[in-house]
Parts: structure tokens; C-alpha cells; sequence
């Protein structure tokens, strides 16, 4: 974090092509998630919970640790035991960041893929589970949409004071807070596609 970054600010890093080709890979995203989500971890810690075995989580965990996306945590460290954790924890591109690289414009478009399987996903878990939480869970859990017309720049700033809005949630999360659980929020939008221009 450097001397402009607010005290209690997400970690933030703004992929490179080289960072963008290593992550487009399942167990990548999937080991990233997990510690951003879980915390720091060990590789064999990392297998159990993504139901894989020590060595592929290794190598992976190596792969993104090339390119800084994690970091060995040595305080944690124990005889041969590495821990490691993530290296930031908000991820940024534009997709126009890799107009000039085939490779790694379709490594971003992999990936944007992957997040909307992710999304559904989540969606049907949630449906699936949902009549086991409380009714308060229940209506404040769900999904909406609404329609605007806007232009790219209003778009985009559309996005960024939600994504403000979403951060200052983070900051104020208290995980002592009755009831509290860990929440994914996705943030997508895009033009109808088909309509008259």
C-alpha cells in the first residue's frame, strides 16, 4: 500500500497482461477466492477445502505468486509449512487494457465468463438452501434490475460510486454484528444489446 492509499482501504491491483494470462485458469481464481475470502492458508489447507490434491495447489499457488497476485505469509510459517495470502484484495481492468494482446483479451474474457457462471452459481445455491434461513434472510437476499439510459461516462460513473458504495459497506462490515454473514455482492451492467441505437 503506498503513502496515498487511505488507512483501511482495500489492497488494490490493476492487472498487467501477464497477471491476466496466469489467472484465466480454474484452480487460479479458485485459490485466489479462497484466500481473499478465507484468509491466509497453507496449500494443503487450500486442497481440502477446493477438493484437489497439495501438489496441483502448489504449483498453482506458485504460478500466481509470479506475477504478485499472492504472497508467502512467513509469520505464519511452521517447520516446512508456507502459508500464503492474497496479495491485494479488489482485482481491476478495463477490457480495453488488452485490445493490443490477443492473449490476454481472451484471458479477460475467460474470466468475466467465469464470474457469471460464478454468479449462477451462487444464485442456485441460494435457491436451493434458501427455506432453511431466517425470513429477514430471506427478503433482504435476492437480485433486480432496472432499466436506465445513459451514455458510457455516466455509466462509468454510475459504476465507480457504486463500487464507493459497496467499499464503505466493507469498511463498516463488523463480523461481531448479530447475525452477520459473509455476502457476495455482484455489480454488472450492460447495454441491451438488439436494441435500435
Amino acid at each position: 500500500m503506498d503513502s496515498k492509499t487511505p488507512p483501511g482501504a482495500p489492497r488494490a491491483v490493476r492487472l498487467d497482461h501477464r497477471q491476466v494470462r496466469v489467472l484465466a485458469h480454474p484452480m487460479r481464481l479458485r485459490l485466489l477466492g479462497a484466500l481473499r475470502i478465507g484468509g491466509p492458508a497453507t496449500a494443503t489447507a487450500l486442497a481440502g477445502k477446493l477438493d484437489t490434491n497439495t501438489g496441483a495447489t502448489s504449483y498453482h499457488l506458485r504460478q500466481l505468486a509470479e506475477v504478485g497476485l499472492v504472497v508467502e505469509d512467513p509469520d505464519r510459517a511452521t517447520g516446512r509449512q508456507r502459508w500464503w495470502r492474497a496479495a491485494h484484495d479488489v482485482t481491476n481492468w478495463d477490457p480495453t487494457d488488452f485490445d493490443d494482446d490477443p492473449d490476454a483479451r481472451a484471458a479477460i474474457e475467460w474470466i468475466q465468463a467465469d464470474q457469471v457462471r460464478l454468479l449462477v452459481e451462487q444464485a442456485e445455491r441460494w435457491f436451493a438452501a434458501r427455506q432453511d434461513w431466517s425470513p429477514a434472510w430471506r427478503d433482504a437476499a435476492g437480485m433486480s434490475d432496472t432499466l436506465l439510459h445513459l451514455g458510457p461516462d455516466r455509466l462509468q460513473a454510475l459504476e465507480a460510486e457504486m463500487r464507493q458504495v459497496l467499499l464503505r459497506y466493507r469498511e463498516e462490515s463488523a463480523p461481531d454484528e448479530p447475525d452477520a454473514q459473509p455476502v457476495q455482492v455482484f455489480l454488472a451492467a450492460y447495454p441491451m444489446t438488439g436494441q435500435t441505437r
